[in-house]
């Protein structure tokens, strides 16, 4: 399922590995990892990116030296290429779910790309589904994959509060535990 170019697989391969024991079967294409030094995004300085049309996720190399954190981040990406493959019906029971968080002031989420772009939605993103929202969505989703899936209790960036966070471990139960993940 993971393919790994020679760096990575030093780097990480044994920390996929243990990994894959705490995720829900996966299923689907092979996606390549590398190793990478200084990733950039459009945001400056990245830890990772996932390249959907590529199947392939880069981490820097650096991560290496904390596995919980390289455990979040390597969910987080893994959760990108689900996404792709839930139904129109489950991404808009996703959206649902973090629309009623939002109508009742729940604040924070469980990681920071979900929360800066949380942080810059006006109301009209919510109710024209604009990309800055679908964004917001995707985000929110992969984020929660790896609060819920990740070795790690606590970080600085789980900041949404504790009955918002048993609602969406419900929603990951209902949606994904009790299945296959496609990937």
């Amino acid at each position: 399922m993971f393919v790994f170019d020679p760096p990575a697989d030093r780097y990480f391969g044994a920390q996929v590995r243990r990994l894959l024991a705490r995720l829900p079967a996966l299923e689907g294409g092979v996606i390549r990892v590398e190793a990478r030094g200084r990733l950039r995004g459009a945001g400056g300085a990245i830890h990772a990116g996932a390249f959907l049309r590529q199947r392939r996720i880069a981490f820097d190399r650096n991560l290496s030296r904390d596995g919980a954190e390289f455990g979040r981040i390597f969910v987080h990406e893994v959760a990108h290429f689900a996404w792709i493959r839930l139904s129109n019906a489950r991404r808009r029971s996703w959206e649902d779910l973090l629309r009623e968080e939002m109508a009742r002031g729940a604040l924070g989420e469980l990681g920071w790309s979900a929360e800066w772009r949380k942080e810059g939605l006006e109301p009209v993103d919510l109710h024209g589904r604009t990309r800055r929202w679908r964004e917001y969505v995707c985000e929110s989703f992969c984020d929660t994959a790896a609060w819920c899936f990740a070795p790690l209790a606590n970080h600085p960036e789980f900041t949404l509060a504790g009955r918002w966070r048993r609602r969406r471990r419900d929603w990951f139960a209902h949606f994904l535990v009790t299945k296959r993940m496609s990937i």
